[in-house]
C-alpha cells in the first residue's frame, strides 16, 4: 500500500516548483524535479516519481507541466494544481521575457556565447546524475537493462523518433511486465 499524500500548504507547493523551475533553468528539469519532489521534500517515492514522469513524457503537453499537475493534484487536488503551475510558470515567463529581450540586444558578445555553452553543460551533467540514481533502483535485472539499452540506442544513439522508439520497446516493456498467473497473496508465505 502507498502512503498517504502529506499535508503540504498551497504556498509550499508554488515554492517547491518555482525552486524547480529556477535552478534548472536552462535544462536539467526533470533532474531538478526528481532532487526537490523525491529527495528533499519526499513528496513522492522513488517508484511514483518514476512512473508519474513516464506518463508525463508520454501525455502530450509539456513534461514538468504534466508533472506539476500530478503532483498539484495528488497533494492539494484542482487548488493543488494551480498552486504548482503558478510557482513552476509565472516567474520563469518574466526571466524568458528579460532574457529574451538581453539576447537579442547583446547575442554577439562572446561572453553571451561562453555563458550559454556553460549552462547547457551543466544541464546534461544533471540529466545525467538523475539517469544514474534512477537506474540503480529500477534496472535491477538483465531484461530491465536489456530494454534501457534498446531505448537509448534507438532513440539517443540512432536518433529514431520518439514515437517509433515507443512502438518497439512499449510492447517489450508490457510483455515483460505483464503479471503471469500471479496470486495476490503470492508473496506471502504459505501458513
Amino acid at each position: 500500500m502507498s502512503e498517504p499524500a502529506p499535508r503540504v500548504s498551497h504556498l509550499q507547493l508554488a515554492l517547491a516548483f518555482n525552486h524547480i523551475a529556477l535552478a534548472s533553468f536552462g535544462g536539467g528539469l526533470s533532474a531538478w524535479a526528481r532532487e526537490i519532489i523525491v529527495e528533499r521534500k519526499r513528496w513522492l517515492g522513488d517508484e511514483e516519481f518514476l512512473s508519474a514522469m513516464t506518463m508525463c513524457r508520454i501525455l502530450p503537453g509539456a513534461n514538468q507541466v504534466n508533472m506539476a499537475v500530478f503532483v498539484g493534484t495528488k497533494l492539494r487536488g484542482a487548488s493543488g494544481v494551480l498552486a504548482t503551475l503558478l510557482g513552476l510558470l509565472c516567474v520563469p515567463v518574466i526571466l524568458m521575457l528579460v532574457m529574451g529581450y538581453l539576447y537579442f540586444r547583446f547575442k554577439e558578445l562572446p561572453a553571451v556565447h561562453g555563458a550559454l555553452h556553460g549552462a547547457s553543460a551543466a544541464a546534461v551533467a544533471l540529466t545525467v546524475a538523475m539517469v544514474i540514481k534512477t537506474g540503480q533502483k529500477c534496472l535491477t535485472g538483465p531484461v530491465p537493462v536489456a530494454l534501457f539499452a534498446a531505448a537509448f540506442a534507438l532513440n539517443g544513439v540512432l536518433r529514431w523518433p520518439l514515437l517509433v522508439t515507443l512502438g518497439i520497446v512499449a510492447p517489450l516493456c508490457l510483455l515483460w511486465a505483464w503479471p503471469r498467473g500471479r496470486r495476490p497473496d503470492s508473496g506471502q508465505a504459505a501458513a
